[in-house]
């Protein structure tokens, strides 16, 4: 038997209240690893087509990593599993801080949920105690609130807890579940399941440990590995201003006549430095973050005197100390002083790029106060603020052309650039009260329900939102968003990924400084690098590994890890197998559910259908048919059909599919 791996995963039913354990065997989990590999593939087994997301026979799962609770860097993400109520099929969304290794302490690789509880309850484990206990006095409290609680009415030390807020509770399709107060599995609406099912929070106290397979070649791996992210950079040394350098690039880039490569160094100098927020100035200029709902552009709708306010320098001044998460010496989280917040230490995270993203520029918002208290707001009830951001930019719009007035809004103006609109809107949609109730369900259903046109207008991927990158700066996305199992993520892959992770120097030996913009927007001959960077993000994600390790490039050594972990001394290509087993079982729940690329697809104006008149994307339609066409021709599955080659399949060796796509 490998190590790295516990052997066990735990199911709780909540309507019978009773629990048991279940072995799994090393053979299932060479084949899909950990995380959501194995998770999907229980999923799949266990849940018929056509299940209500919000209904007591989803199945709601938290999946640790193969790597998870190791010494393995980067190895603390954790990730939400279940049947999404956005997009209707696989729904996932991963997770920082310090919760992922817990589930792993208290024995099991994951844990799932089934049923619905008659009443609110959370699952306690301290140690071998497992007990669903009473949540009616947390009910009603956000995520916060609840995490205080729970430990104060334990009284066990070290207890960590995931938790969902009023948002959870209302059902909102963009809620999510908290950890660490602040850290948050936003996407795909998996906070709503836990509502549904009554579920407050887990509550975790492990006290086992996770074993490995040699700790010494472990420790051997990282101790390059450590010195090469502590080291600073030639390109970007920490004498040099980095904004300044930031501004030239965001600038330049859609001046020139090709893109400089997303290098892996200047990422890694920038995350040390200020955190994803540090791009939020570059991003805005550079076409990379959606302007006014999409239909912007930052040089002149917000232009960078306007992008900094809420960026680089300004950010850094308002941090109180840094932090890493678990495994992490990166360290890019940071403390933020809170102004009109509800801790008593007033202190909060500081925001994201996507938060910065989606708030700033696509609200046309410049005020860093107002964004850091949206964003704690947002954590604090337990929301994903892409989403947030995403259904107020519409709404915002919706009132602009009239389709939304002051009848539907108890008379509160949607006006561009209004904080305070913004503030009070988090808190309708968190409460589901007034306009609230509406954008709770997200911007395709809104758009669904207010008809005249609103549709046009309502940029999302099957249902998600879509996160603050552009398709129209990297195309890339515009597959991702569509083609992956979980529509609208960022996190999988895009020439921008692509890059960072180095897939061209690990699988080719190669590497390109820049790409033509003729090229870069050339439909044909994507499918693979685009395939190859997805491929090697299934293997991290079943590892537990966060994106911004794997952004470190080739010095990652991701599978290095795996077989010192496991002791399975594995070649790369059978990693990646593995990994490609993973696409493969969450591609085929989608197809079981009836979901088709055609209801996948982004949104006409998010690929530039009609193009922008001017900016950085001005002019700029994306093929994203053919780049589709060729991705899915990469893993194997017929286009637009999406079914699974059978050659593919047996290839490897998932022949029981089969059944679900072929005729006997």
């Amino acid at each position: 038997m490998g190590k790295g791996y516990m052997g066990k995963v735990l199911w709780v039913d909540l309507a019978k209240r009773v629990w048991h354990e279940e072995v799994v065997q090393e053979g299932l989990i060479q084949q899909y690893m950990t995380g959501y590999g194995l998770a999907a593939r229980l999923l799949f087994d266990r849940m018929p087509a056509g299940v209500d997301p919000l209904g007591p026979d989803n199945i709601l799962g938290f999946a640790a990593g193969l790597l998870t609770g190791t010494a393995a860097l980067f190895s603390g993400r954790y990730t939400v599993v279940g049947k999404s109520p956005q997009t209707g099929g696989w729904g996932d969304s991963s997770s920082g801080g310090s919760f992922a290794p817990e589930i792993k302490k208290c024995g099991y690789d994951a844990i799932f949920f089934t049923g619905r509880a008659s009443s609110p309850v959370y699952l306690l484990i301290d140690g071998k105690d497992i007990s669903l206990q009473d949540a009616a006095e947390v009910w009603g409290q956000d995520a916060i609130a609840t995490d205080e609680a729970l430990v104060a009415a334990t009284g066990i030390k070290r207890l960590k807890v995931a938790a969902i807020g009023t948002a959870g509770e209302n059902l909102c399709r963009m809620a999510g579940v908290v950890n660490d107060r602040g850290r948050i599995a936003a996407r795909s609406g998996l906070g709503a399941v836990m509502g549904s099912k009554n579920l407050k929070a887990v509550a975790l106290r492990g006290k086992g440990r996770v074993e490995v397979a040699d700790a010494k070649a472990l420790k051997a791996l990282n101790r390059p590995f450590n010195t090469f992210i502590k080291t600073e950079g030639m390109v970007y040394p920490e004498n040099i201003r980095m904004k300044t350098t930031m501004d030239v690039a965001g600038t330049m880039a859609w001046r020139l006549r090709f893109f400089p490569r997303d290098d892996s160094l200047g990422w890694r100098s920038v995350l040390k430095r200020y955190g994803t927020i540090g791009v939020t100035a570059m991003s805005a200029i550079n076409g990379d973050s959606p302007v006014k709902n999409w239909a912007g552009a930052g040089y002149r709708d917000f232009p960078l005197k306007e992008a900094h306010k809420i960026s680089d320098e300004k950010a850094l001044a308002r941090q109180l100390k840094k932090y890493g998460c678990i495994s992490c010496s990166l360290k890019c989280g940071g403390e933020f002083e809170l102004s009109g917040g509800a801790h008593s230490n007033g202190r909060t995270h500081k925001p994201e790029y996507e938060t910065t993203g989606m708030f700033g520029a696509n609200l046309l918002i410049d005020d860093l106060d107002a964004i850091v208290l949206a964003n704690d707001r947002c954590n604090a009830h337990g929301l994903d603020t892409i989403s947030v951001g995403a259904v107020i930019a519409f709404a915002f719009e919706a009132w602009e052309k009239g389709i939304i007035g002051p009848e539907q809004t108890g008379g509160l103006e949607l006006k561009w650039g209004d904080k305070d609109v913004m503030l009070t809107l988090i808190e309708q949609i968190a409460s589901r009260k007034g306009i609230g109730d509406l954008l709770a369900e997200g911007v395709m259903r809104a758009a669904e329900k207010l008809g005249q046109g609103a549709d046009e207008f309502a940029v999302h991927a099957g249902g998600a939102e879509l996160p603050a990158h552009d398709p129209r700066y990297d195309p890339g996305f515009a597959v991702a968003y569509a083609a992956e199992p979980t529509p609208g993520r960022h996190s999988i892959t895009s020439f921008k990924n692509s890059e960072l992770t180095e897939v061209d120097v690990r699988f080719d030996g190669r590497r390109s400084l820049f790409t033509l913009k003729g090229k870069r927007y050339d439909k044909r001959g994507k499918g693979r690098e685009l395939q190859l960077c997805s491929n090697l993000t299934q293997v991290a994600n079943g590892a537990g590994l966060c994106i911004f390790g794997m952004h470190m490039g080739a010095p990652m050594p991701v599978f290095g890890y795996l077989n010192a972990v496991t002791g399975w001394d594995w070649s790369d290509e059978q990693w990646l197998a593995a990994g490609h087993r993973v696409q493969n079982i969450r591609h085929a729940f989608n197809l079981r559910e009836g979901i088709t690329i055609e209801q996948t697809r982004c949104t006409p104006r998010a690929v530039g259908r009609p193009p922008l008149e001017s900016g950085p994307n001005g002019g700029i339609t994306i093929d994203d048919e053919a780049m589709i066409r060729d991705y899915y021709e990469e893993w194997g599955w017929e286009y637009p059909s999406g079914q699974p080659r059978r050659e593919m399949l047996e290839a490897l060796e998932q022949t029981d599919l089969l059944q679900h796509f072929y005729d006997a």
